[in-house]
C-alpha cells in the first residue's frame, strides 16, 4: 500500500531546487535544520529531486582530459606500491610476462595442425609476428611458394608431423577424392595402400581435367 504524498511548500521547493547540486545527505540535513521537518526522509528528498529533474550534474564518469589527483605522486616508503609485499610481485623494468609468446613458439590449432610464430607482420593486427601453419611454412621453405589452386596433403595421416617430406602438394579438387564416406578413404586406409590410393586419385583427377579440356575445345570449334 502506497503512503500519502509528502507536501512541500513553494518556499521549500525553491530552496531544494536552488541547492540541487548538493550531495543528497548534506541537502537532507540542511533541509531538516532549515525547515524543522521530521516527516521527510533522505530517500523521499532524493525521489522528489528525481521527479523534478533536479540532478546534481555528477554521473560518476571521468571527463575527457581528467587528471588523476595522485598523478606524479609517489607512495611513502613502506606504503602502497612501496610496501615490501607489493614490490615483491611487481614487474621489473624489462621483465616480460611468463606467458609471452616468443618467436618460434608453437601451438596446436583446433583442427590438429601445428602453428608456429614467425617474423611476419600480422595483416589483421599489424603486429610484428603472426602464427602460420608450420607444415606449410617448412614446405615452402624447402620447395618454394605453394602453387595456386593447390593444397598440402598429409601422407602419413599424422598432422603433427611437419617434416616437408610428409606433405605433398596436390590440386584442391583432389582432396574430396581422398576423403569422405564415398571417396577412396585415404586417411583410414592401411599405410601400405595409401600410395596406391593417392596415385588413383591423381589419375582420376588428370583424366577428368583432360576430358573437360577436350569438351571445351570441341565447344570452341562449333
Amino acid at each position: 500500500m502506497k503512503g500519502r504524498p509528502i507536501p512541500y511548500s513553494e518556499e521549500e521547493l525553491a530552496w531544494i531546487e536552488a541547492r540541487r547540486t548538493m550531495p543528497r545527505n548534506a541537502m537532507f540535513a540542511a533541509f531538516c535544520e532549515q525547515f524543522g521537518r521530521d516527516d521527510v526522509t533522505c530517500d523521499a528528498l532524493k525521489q522528489l529531486c528525481l521527479r523534478r529533474g533536479w540532478t546534481t550534474g555528477r554521473d560518476g564518469r571521468l571527463k575527457p582530459g581528467n587528471v588523476p589527483a595522485n598523478k606524479g605522486k609517489k607512495f611513502a616508503p613502506g606504503r602502497g606500491g612501496n610496501h615490501p609485499n607489493a614490490k615483491r610481485t611487481q614487474f621489473k623494468r624489462g621483465q616480460l610476462p611468463h606467458n609471452t609468446k616468443w618467436l618460434g613458439h608453437e601451438r596446436l590449432s583446433k583442427n590438429g595442425y601445428v602453428e608456429i610464430s614467425v617474423a611476419e607482420t600480422n595483416p589483421y593486427t599489424g603486429y610484428e609476428r603472426r602464427y602460420v601453419l608450420k607444415h606449410k611454412y617448412l614446405w615452402e621453405q624447402a620447395n618454394g611458394p605453394l602453387p595456386a589452386g593447390h593444397a598440402l596433403k598429409c601422407l602419413d595421416g599424422n598432422r603433427r608431423n611437419t617434416d616437408p617430406s610428409n606433405w605433398l602438394a596436390v590440386p584442391r579438387s583432389v582432396l574430396p577424392r581422398l576423403a569422405g564416406r564415398w571417396a577412396l578413404g585415404y586417411d583410414a586406409a592401411m599405410p601400405a595402400l595409401r600410395p596406391t590410393i593417392l596415385a588413383l586419385a591423381l589419375l582420376q583427377h588428370g583424366a577428368n581435367q583432360a576430358q573437360r579440356a577436350r569438351r571445351q575445345a570441341e565447344g570452341a570449334q562449333r
